[in-house]
């Protein structure tokens, strides 16, 4: 006797991947809104706040470590609401780590990204800092697409955890060209 497959208990429909492709354009949007603003923004190479750090760039470095960390946090959080580590149901105490961890990364991030658009706008001087302007930009796009398809009904399971995973590996790329590559390599002036 042949297995029966039984349809998901709520498939994707026509109306949720049409939202979600919805939700996408409007994250590109606001990559290449904030790659244009950078681009043709003139750079002001003045420093901004420093919330007491020794210099700009140790407040940067030191915001995108904490941000580095809240990402973890977001990816561990991410894993065992999706029953990928652990046994058993989650407790809502990781749901609200989650969130409480998301928002709190981008917070921390913006005065580290207000200060990358508005003093040192797009740059593109070598490729280590053209890949660091685009993930910049991308990872706010990928975030804002994220945040749009968790309000969408229906969509498919792997939807979220996608954009998800997607939003993590941009921000990694965003700290291993900026505050990684700092660190490692002397602590260089700009």
């Amino acid at each position: 006797m042949a297995a029966s497959r039984t349809p998901p208990a709520n498939p994707p429909t026509n109306t949720s991947l049409r939202w979600l492709l919805g939700a996408v354009a409007v994250g590109a949007l606001v990559s290449v809104g904030l790659g244009a603003y950078g681009r043709v923004h003139q750079p002001t190479f003045e420093s901004t706040v420093t919330f007491g750090f020794p210099s700009q760039i140790e407040m940067k470095v030191g915001l995108a470590a904490v941000v580095g960390v809240l990402g973890i946090v977001q990816l561990v959080t991410s894993l065992r609401m999706y029953g990928r580590l652990g046994r058993g149901r989650p407790s809502p105490a990781v749901a609200i780590t989650h969130r409480g961890s998301g928002v709190a990364a981008v917070l921390v991030s913006l005065p580290v990204a207000f200060h990358c658009l508005w003093s040192l706008g797009f740059q593109d001087y070598s490729n280590r800092v053209l890949l660091h302007s685009v993930m910049g930009c991308l990872f706010y796009g990928a975030f804002v697409t994220k945040m749009l398809a968790l309000r969408i009904k229906g969509l498919p399971g792997w939807a979220i955890p996608a954009l998800g995973g997607i939003t993590f590996a941009i921000l990694v790329c965003v700290i291993a060209t900026s505050a990684l590559w700092w660190l490692s390599s002397g602590r260089p002036t700009y």
